[in-house]
């Protein structure tokens, strides 16, 4: 085990961990906005709706993520839709927005269930009482139903955050400078093949271990103020 080449390439690998946080927070955001859309139409009574969520929902978990990522990158711009530069850290990069697209789609998905799930957890009765003080299905869902689920989700979300983290290693495949990406490029430069992956494996551990933590404390803190 040598690890001589960290101050010559240390760089690489923070500015690896950089983009794997950039893609996996905007991959969680969207990917909870498209979840509670696709969640909505997925209980809706509208068979339309209903029917557009469930072939999405069924396609994206049934196939991989990196064939997803292909699809998203060679397919779309064959269709005319390019992706547009982001830039981040000093650099351009068109290929992040592929990825982005991507994670986001595939995580909405996964999120769509677990949010469905925390939904139909509720009682029914919270929402017959919020329709009997005068509120509208819409209000009461977003008021009361939705809140209720949150928290009763917020693991399993917690869980999907982290496995973003370590999934956003498959974006390396498309060319973007991510974590894994800029291991490679060590390992390659320097002809290690084993202590640049120990590094990687290392920061990627210190993120989710973080990130856990972090929901640890907050679920803590929403049980304490439940018995408060």
């Amino acid at each position: 085990m040598n690890f001589d080449f960290l101050p010559k390439y240390y760089m690489l690998f923070l500015d690896g961990t950089k983009y794997t946080i950039l893609i996996a927070v905007f991959a969680v955001l969207f990917g909870i906005l498209l979840g509670i859309l696709f969640s909505l139409m997925r209980l809706s009574k509208v068979k339309v709706l209903n029917c557009i969520a469930t072939v999405y929902i069924e396609f994206v978990r049934g196939t991989p993520l990196l064939v997803q990522l292909y699809i998203i990158y060679f397919g779309l711009p064959k269709l005319g839709i390019n992706f547009p530069e982001i830039e981040a850290f000093g650099s351009s990069f068109p290929d992040v927005m592929a990825g982005i697209i991507a994670m986001s789609l595939n995580s909405g998905a996964y999120v769509a269930e677990i949010i469905r799930s925390g939904i139909q957890s509720v009682d029914k009765g919270q929402m017959e009482a919020a329709r009997s003080l005068g509120m509208g299905s819409s209000m009461a869902m977003r008021y009361v139903v939705l809140p209720q689920a949150i928290r009763n989700i917020l693991p399993a979300l917690g869980n999907e955050f982290v496995t973003i983290i370590k999934d956003s290693s498959i974006t390396s495949v498309i060319g973007i400078h991510e974590l894994m990406y800029n291991a490679d490029t060590v390992r390659g430069n320097t002809f290690r093949p084993f202590e640049p992956l120990i590094i990687a494996a290392l920061i990627y551990f210190v993120l989710t271990f973080t990130v856990s933590s972090l929901l640890h404390k907050f679920e803590r803190r929403l049980s304490l103020s439940d018995r408060g």
